[in-house]
C-alpha cells in the first residue's frame, strides 16, 4: 500500500503542481489568455478570460476530485500507521494520538461529498475496478451512518437514540467481536462484507463511522445512561479495551468498565486493524479511478461537455439539499436524537456540517486546498457564468455560498468552544443556529436550480434524498 501512494502523490505532484500554468486548459482558467496571474485578456470580462469553457470548468473539477481522494488516502494511510501503534502499544497517550489522526482524516474526505450523486466512482466503483451503476460503488463501505453500533461491540443498556442496528430476522448474537462462533475470520476480506450484513442497510459494519466508535465508544449522557442532561464530552473509551496479555504482561482486557477476556480485547484490535485496512483499500480506489490520463473515470468525464457539468451541478444541489440539510442535520434536530447525528461518538459533527457546505463551495469555485497547504485551483463555474453573460447570477451564487458558510462556522464554532452538535440540537437551546443552516443550504438549493437552467442543462431532481419537510 505504501508503493501505491507514492505512485498517487508521485503523479499528483507532477499534474496538478502545474497549477499555474495558463489559462486554456482547465486549470487556473481565471488567469486571463496569457497565463498572467490576476489579468484577464484583452477581451476579458471582469478579470475572468473570455476563452473559458465547459471543458476547462470540468478538467479543473477532475483534478479536484483526484486531489481530494489522495488527500483523503494519505490521511487514512496515516490513521492506519496510529491504529496499528494503538493495537501493539495500547496506553491513553496512543488511544489519543489515534482519534488525532482520525479527526485529521476526515478534514479532506468530507471535501469530498458533492462527488457523490452522479454516478461517479464513489457510488459506482465496482470490486473489478470498472464503474457499474449508482449505488454499487464504496461509499456505504467508506460512510454509512447512522452505525448501529450494537452489531460490533459492546453498548449500554440505555442511550439517546438507537444503538441496534438489526432487525429481528437479521438479528446478531452478542456482537461480532464477542462471538467468536459465528465471526471467528477478522480479516480485512471477511470484514467488508460486514457491511450491511445479511442485506439489512442498517447492518453499517465498517467505515470511517464504525472506526469512531471503536476509538471513541458510545456519546453517553452527563449521567452515563442514555436519559439526563447532555454534557459537552465525545464518547470515553478506555484504552484498556485494548489491553491484551501480549501487550501488558497480564490480562486486564476491559470492555469499558468490565472485565473481559483477553481474547475480546485481541478481536477488538483485530477488527479495528481490518476495518481501516478496507478502509484504505476502498480509498485507493477511487483515487486511482480519478488519476488524470490512466483513471478509469477520469479521461471520460473530462470529456463529458455539458454532461459533466449536470453531474457537478447535480452533486452541489442534492449534497445541500437532501443529504446535508435533510438527513444529516434535520433529522437529528427533528428527533433530538445523539444517535442521528453524523459523528455521533466523538462530537465531530460541527466539522462534518462545515465540510460539506465547504464541498459545495469548492465545486463552485474551483479552488481546493490540499492537506500540505498547496492549491488546486482552475476555471469555475462562477467564471463560466460571468463569461455566459450572467454576472448577476454567479453574484447571487457566490452569495448563497458565502451564506451557508457563515452559518455553518457558526455551528464549528460553538463545538469549539464547548457547545457541541448534540447538545445545540436540544429543545430550549441555540437550535436557531443549526435551523440557519437548514435555511441557507434551501436557498443555496434555489440559486443552484437557477444556475442549472442559465446554462442550458440537464439534472436528474436534486432533492430527492430525503423525506424531510425543509419548507
Amino acid at each position: 500500500m505504501k508503493k501505491s501512494l507514492l505512485a498517487v502523490l508521485v503523479a499528483s505532484t507532477f499534474i496538478l503542481g502545474a497549477c499555474s500554468d495558463d489559462g486554456d486548459d482547465g486549470i487556473d482558467g481565471i488567469n486571463g489568455v496569457d497565463g498572467v496571474d490576476g489579468v484577464a485578456g484583452s477581451d476579458g470580462t471582469d478579470g475572468v478570460s473570455s476563452f473559458v469553457t465547459v471543458d476547462d470548468v470540468v478538467a479543473t473539477n477532475a483534478n479536484i476530485a483526484f486531489a481530494m481522494y489522495s488527500d483523503s488516502l494519505f490521511t487514512a494511510q496515516e490513521l492506519m500507521t496510529a491504529l496499528e501503534t494503538l493495537v501493539a502499544n495500547p496506553s491513553e497517550a496512543t488511544l489519543a494520538a489515534a482519534r488525532e489522526a482520525w479527526l485529521a482524516s476526515r478534514e479532506p474526505y468530507v471535501q469530498t461529498e458533492a462527488y457523490r450523486f452522479r454516478g461517479g466512482p464513489i457510488d459506482a466503483l465496482l470490486d473489478d475496478g470498472t464503474i457499474g451503476e449508482d449505488g454499487e460503488g464504496p461509499e456505504g463501505r467508506i460512510n454509512a451512518w447512522p452505525l448501529g453500533e450494537a452489531l460490533i461491540d459492546y453498548v449500554a443498556v440505555e442511550v439517546d437514540g438507537d444503538s441496534e442496528a438489526t432487525s429481528s430476522e437479521t438479528a446478531v448474537t452478542g456482537n461480532i467481536i464477542s462471538n467468536t462462533t459465528d465471526f471467528p475470520d477478522l480479516s480485512p476480506t471477511v470484514v467488508a462484507t460486514f457491511n450491511e450484513l445479511d442485506g439489512d442497510e442498517r447492518n453499517v459494519g465498517t467505515g470511517y463511522h464504525a472506526i469512531e466508535f471503536l476509538l471513541w465508544g458510545q456519546d453517553l449522557n452527563a449521567d452515563g445512561s442514555g436519559s439526563g442532561e447532555r454534557d459537552a464530552t465525545a464518547g470515553q473509551r478506555p484504552a484498556s479495551d485494548y489491553f491484551t496479555a501480549s501487550t501488558t504482561g497480564v490480562n486486564t482486557c476491559t470492555s469499558g468498565d468490565v472485565a473481559a477476556a483477553d481474547e475480546i480485547c485481541e478481536r477488538r484490535g483485530e477488527y479495528l486493524l481490518s476495518v481501516a485496512q478496507v478502509l484504505v483499500d476502498d480509498l485507493q480506489a477511487v483515487a486511482n479511478a480519478w488519476a488524470p490520463e490512466v483513471g478509469v473515470h477520469y479521461t471520460e468525464f473530462v470529456q463529458g461537455g455539458d454532461t459533466s457539468l449536470a453531474l457537478i451541478l447535480e452533486g452541489m444541489g442534492r449534497l445541500s439539499f437532501g443529504e446535508l440539510a435533510g438527513e444529516r442535520i434535520n433529522i437529528a434536530l427533528r428527533t433530538d436524537s445523539q444517535e442521528d447525528e453524523h459523528s455521533c461518538f466523538s462530537d465531530n459533527t460541527h466539522r462534518d456540517i462545515f465540510l460539506d457546505a465547504q464541498s459545495v463551495q469548492i465545486m463552485y469555485t474551483g479552488s481546493y486546498t490540499r492537506v500540505d497547504g498547496s492549491v488546486v485551483e482552475g476555471a469555475s463555474i462562477n467564471d463560466l457564468l460571468v463569461v455566459e453573460g450572467e454576472p448577476e447570477l454567479a453574484n447571487t451564487m457566490r452569495a448563497a455560498l458565502e451564506a451557508t458558510m457563515a452559518s455553518a462556522t457558526v455551528i464549528d464554532t460553538l463545538a469549539n468552544t464547548g457547545t457541541p452538535f448534540d447538545v445545540l440540537i436540544q429543545e430550549g437551546i441555540t437550535q436557531p443556529n443549526v435551523v440557519a443552516v437548514i435555511v441557507n443550504l434551501v436557498e443555496q438549493t434555489d440559486v443552484i436550480e437557477q444556475v442549472i437552467d442559465a446554462l442550458n442543462v440537464t439534472t436528474n431532481d436534486i432533492r430527492q434524498d430525503t423525506e424531510e419537510n425543509l419548507g
